[in-house]
């Protein structure tokens, strides 16, 4: 097997590789690969986890890295552009000696129990996957943690345990709060979540005759192939879990995946213990061991937010570093920051002055110039909140004191089993848009978002789904982020928000007084974005986005709240931006 890397006459990585910084003292591709697949790894229960350990064949003992999931870990190495090929790559991290082991989580790929989709089970199996891989006679006992997605959820989970032997993690692409990535304060992300469980059901049971037969393998030859590799570099394969819907309608076992579907979209509404459970925030205080975060900024709808969260949390940690990435940023399979990964870990695994600490802790692109910036904050220190009003006319304005705040808009969502053929000529619109004149100079935008929203409704619940976009001149809108709420659970925990970021506990629900004006604060998921000169700023607010006309980021749509309202939004309605001081 070819050495995977970016040097000539190595297999190409997809994807950006740094975040803009040369690393020195690295180690470098001297090792030749061998494996063990289907290792049995005992828990404190007496279950056994799946595992294929990867590792170099020259005798000696190696550092550990631990990749866990419920996807299947035997097409790991499949090269399929798809949201379930995050271990990373093996060819990569073994040749320049580590250890890589990929394990299944309970109940999937052959590993014994049931799965419990990040529950407290979950986390107790990390703990012993990790010491039982630095017990290993190829271990030298330091271990940490590869991939993305669900593979960075289990090294959270692993790291809130405080397994003696991990010594640091870079969970990329991460959740640390199941209601947060499935439940958009309410407004549950069905496009997601439905596909999701499904396809792990139906992939969970499958075994090595599928995974690893003559159809797979030759599957991995296409796959691989330089020419069909080299295109995945601009595919987003976690979207791409969409796209799955006719696979759906295979059989798979209803139990435990049906019940799970059940408990998240029907179940459990609101934040309660079932969420609870699966909330890992309140204990990342606990974390004690290094920490590299990082995501792209279009995964606006699943792990974008839980990289925020998840960097307020962690106040105990030695030291947390953050990587912000831009458009494909992160690659399916997954192998960008690989590099960045073993500058991370060939410092905190084998002692190597690679460069990875210096200068500020996070480094992120801003789409637009596309060029790396470095704060030691988030919010960067050098933004300032700046108020842009939703006029009555339809212009969105950072000129407060001239704007038309006189006057309402409306615009009309309906619930289903109406039976009417189509809609009327005199209905108002099913959404509303507020666009600024041409920006004469660069805006710079970075950090906390936020909509103070002023809006009447016909109906006692209704969804708030909010799109801030960037307008190119020719009019073609490219969504940057966006805000979602039910609005039943609108009330906000003010000691634990600041101005552009309101908390919502989503705990308890109120009822929408109808036809009376109520004031909503909508939080944006944080982003960065410069906004040329000569586009436009735009905010679109919808009440329903399962219409395949309505633009969802990264597909992901949300289950209908299911009433029939207008709802009127007046001009006193204030978008808040994190606007850089150096373009103000």
């Amino acid at each position: 097997m070819r050495v995977a890397g970016i040097d000539p006459g190595e297999r190409h990585l997809n994807g950006p590789q740094t975040t803009g910084r040369k690393y020195q003292n690295l180690s470098e591709p001297t090792f030749t690969m061998t494996s063990k697949l289907d290792v049995a790894a005992p828990m404190r229960d007496g279950a056994e986890l799946m595992v294929d350990v990867w590792r170099p064949a020259e005798p000696g003992i190696y550092p550990v890295l631990v990749s866990a999931s419920p996807y299947p870990r035997q097409i790991q190495d499949l090269g399929a552009p798809m949201g379930f090929i995050e271990a990373g790559a093996s060819d990569f991290f073994v040749p320049r000696g580590y250890v890589h082991v990929i394990a299944n989580l309970r109940g999937t790929g052959g590993s014994d129990g049931t799965f419990g989709f990040f529950d407290t089970q979950e986390r107790h199996d990390m703990y012993d996957l990790v010491e039982w891989a630095a017990a290993q006679e190829w271990s030298d006992g330091n271990v940490g943690m590869l991939g993305i997605s669900y593979f960075a959820m289990t090294q959270l989970e692993a790291a809130v345990e405080n397994p003696p032997h991990l010594r640091a993690i870079m969970p990329v692409a991460v959740t640390s709060d199941a209601y947060e990535a499935c439940s958009h304060h309410g407004l549950v992300s069905t496009g997601f979540l439905s596909p999701f469980m499904a396809m792990i059901g139906l992939t969970a049971d499958k075994t090595d005759k599928l995974w690893r037969g003559t159809l797979a393998d030759a599957a991995r030859h296409v796959l691989n192939s330089p020419e069909l590799h080299a295109k995945f570099g601009r595919m987003n394969g976690e979207a791409a879990v969409v796209l799955l819907k006719r696979l759906m309608r295979l059989h798979h076992d209803p139990h435990p995946w049906d019940d799970l579907w059940r408990d998240a979209v029907v179940a459990h509404p609101r934040r309660d213990e079932w969420w609870d459970e699966r909330n890992l925030v309140s204990l990342l205080s606990r974390v004690n061991i290094p920490v590299y975060l990082g995501c792209d900024w279009q995964n606006v709808p699943l792990h974008l937010p839980g990289t925020f969260s998840t960097l307020d949390a962690l106040t105990a940690s030695p030291e947390v570093r953050v990587g912000l990435l831009g458009d494909f940023g992160l690659t399916w399979p997954w192998e960008s920051l690989h590099v960045e990964a073993l500058a991370w870990y060939d410092h905190w695994l084998k002692g190597r002055d690679t460069g990875i600490l210096d200068g500020p802790a996070i480094r992120y692109v801003l789409p637009g110039d596309d060029e790396w910036h470095a704060t030691a904050t988030w919010p960067p220190e050098d933004t300032v909140l700046q108020d842009w009003v939703l006029a009555g006319d339809g212009t969105l304005t950072p000129d407060v004191a001239d704007a038309v705040t006189e006057g309402t808009r409306r615009f009309m969502t309906l619930g289903a089993g109406l039976n009417r053929p189509e809609v009327s000529e005199t209905d108002p619109p099913s959404s509303l848009e507020w666009t600024s004149e041409p920006l004469d100079t660069d805006l710079d935008v970075a950090g906390d978002i936020e909509l103070h929203l002023d809006a009447a409704a016909t109906a006692s619940d209704v969804a708030w789904i909010v799109t801030l976009s960037d307008v190119a001149p020719d009019g073609t809108a490219d969504p940057v982020t966006a805000g979602y709420l039910r609005a039943t659970l609108r009330a906000i925990d003010e000691a634990a928000s600041r101005p552009g970021a309101p908390v919502l506990p989503c705990t308890t629900a109120e009822a929408v007084p109808v036809g009376e004006v109520v004031h909503y604060r909508i939080p944006f998921v944080p982003n960065a974005r410069r906004f040329p000169a000569g586009h436009r700023v735009r905010v679109t607010v919808v009440g329903d986005d399962q219409p395949a006309a309505t633009p969802a980021i990264m597909g992901f749509r949300h289950a209908s709240v299911g009433t029939s309202s207008i709802n009127t939004i007046a001009g006193t309605s204030r978008l808040r931006l994190p606007v850089r001081a150096s373009v103000r």
